[in-house]
């Protein structure tokens, strides 16, 4: 325990710290080492990355930035720590090199994120790498990297095992559990962060402090778990999951907003892809701030479709395309299943298709990227498939087996209920557009791309 317990930062919980203060009235302790880090332009960088990006244009309040989220992180790895100290089988697998390591990979864990990272990654597009990948030059440059060999005594590669899931070792696999996993320090922190800024409460309502008091490890010791007394803690937090996703994330004008983007981005990847520097040009335009990401693909080499689909989202007059008609797991669920989780492509094909149909029942052309079809992408969210101890960790059950909550989110996959698809169409074609047989020519559309 004692090892633990010294680490400065553990320390500075509870002693005589300099502090950042962030939402709501939360002070995080910081030492000269952590500083260091948050000094460099790579952390810098995040401030000028909004955390929920396209949310904020049905939540406006919901502007806050990767910078703030990295630092509740940071202190979520803290609280953790101090409360697995008391843990004997967590002492004995952890050492303090260790437990600073997820410190560090906390603090660090949306180094590579670039704006508008999650729905970008959502299209699964061959030659895009992924914001993990994209860490580990940030990781490598001479800031950061200089800052964690003479101040820490970490090398970078060893902070990006972490952050890639690397669960090679047992102190891997845990620590990659506390950083990544159905109850974690980055979920602790963006569901209570994302419905304070959002101006809601449904992220709010779950026992954080009851939670973190329940940690432990698994009956195998290699993950972590929780005690029965933070099961209700846990259902509540997948609860409030499920409405942060329902309500905030797959809001159906954040996703109109979020296809709009998404086919933008895919017409300049399509249209540059194939360049020998091609590469460089996405490294380049990934290390943008927020606002010079969106300038550059509204430039005037950009492709037309881009910048106008662009222009309609962040130019003077914002023009949302409008819903004409959702389909989810209950209603046309045919519909539903043939269109969830396909390749982003195929998506791109059937929207167009389908925009050929509606005009030739209109006996008018609806030009490219007017008709948008939204659904969920090919990667699924986690499962809830933490631990419960009782009777003093001599028995273990999983949360599915313990709670029928749990157990119906989990058998009745959790994105099916909380993710919907949308066709959706520019407003000048929204009115006419729902008159016609959407559900009978999106059909055709389907078995047209098949």
């Amino acid at each position: 325990m004692e090892h633990l317990l010294s680490i400065p930062e553990i320390r500075a919980l509870d002693g005589p710290a300099d502090l950042i203060r962030i939402p709501d009235q939360i002070d995080v302790p910081v030492t000269g080492r952590v500083m260091a880090l948050i000094d460099t332009p790579e952390f810098q960088r995040l401030s000028r990355i909004s955390q929920l990006g396209l949310v904020s244009f049905v939540y406006p309040a919901a502007n806050h930035n990767r910078f703030e989220h990295s630092l509740g992180v940071y202190r979520n790895a803290l609280l953790f720590i101090r409360q697995l100290a008391n843990r004997p089988r967590f002492c004995d697998a952890i050492s303090s090199h260790d437990a600073e390591r997820l410190i560090v990979a906390a603090l660090l864990h949306d180094i590579g994120h670039w704006p508008f990272c999650h729905p970008i990654e959502d299209m699964k597009l061959e030659g895009l790498f992924e914001h993990e990948d994209a860490a580990s030059r940030f990781l490598n440059s001479a800031a950061i990297s200089d800052c964690l060999r003479t101040q820490w005594d970490i090398h970078p590669r060893d902070v990006l095992c972490l952050l890639a899931k690397d669960r090679t070792t047992a102190a891997n696999s845990i620590l990659s559990s506390i950083l990544s996993g159905p109850i974690d320090v980055d979920k602790m922190d963006y569901l209570y962060r994302d419905s304070l800024h959002a101006g809601v409460p449904y992220g709010q309502n779950f026992d954080a402090a009851r939670l973190i008091r329940s940690l432990c490890l698994n009956e195998s010791g290699g993950k972590l778990a929780i005690t029965q007394k933070g099961r209700t803690a846990a259902e509540l937090m997948v609860i409030s999951r499920y409405t942060m996703f329902s309500e905030v994330y797959w809001h159906h004008a954040v996703r109109s907003a979020t296809c709009m983007l998404q086919r933008a981005f895919y017409q300049w990847f399509e249209q540059h892809r194939l360049e020998n520097d091609f590469q460089n040009q996405l490294t380049e335009l990934f290390c943008h701030s927020e606002a010079d990401m969106i300038r550059k693909l509204r430039s005037a080499s950009c492709p037309t479709l881009t910048r106008r689909l662009l222009d309609d989202l962040f130019g003077d007059k914002r023009r949302l395309l409008k819903r004409v008609r959702n389909y989810n797991c209950l209603q046309e669920p045919k519909l539903y299943q043939a269109l969830s989780h396909r390749t982003y492509p195929w998506l791109v094909s059937c929207g167009q298709r389908l925009s050929q149909l509606m005009g030739e029942q209109l006996g008018q052309s609806i030009p490219v990227g007017r008709v948008l079809i939204d659904a969920p992408p090919v990667g699924l969210e986690v499962q809830f498939d933490i631990e419960v101890a009782y009777d003093s960790d001599q028995a273990w059950r999983s949360l599915g087996e313990v709670s029928p909550l749990i157990n119906t989110l989990a058998s009745r996959q959790f994105d099916d209920h909380v993710k919907q698809v949308r066709v959706f169409a520019d407003p000048d074609w929204a009115d006419r557009v729902r008159e016609l047989d959407v559900d009978g020519l999106l059909r055709q559309a389907v078995a047209d791309c098949e």
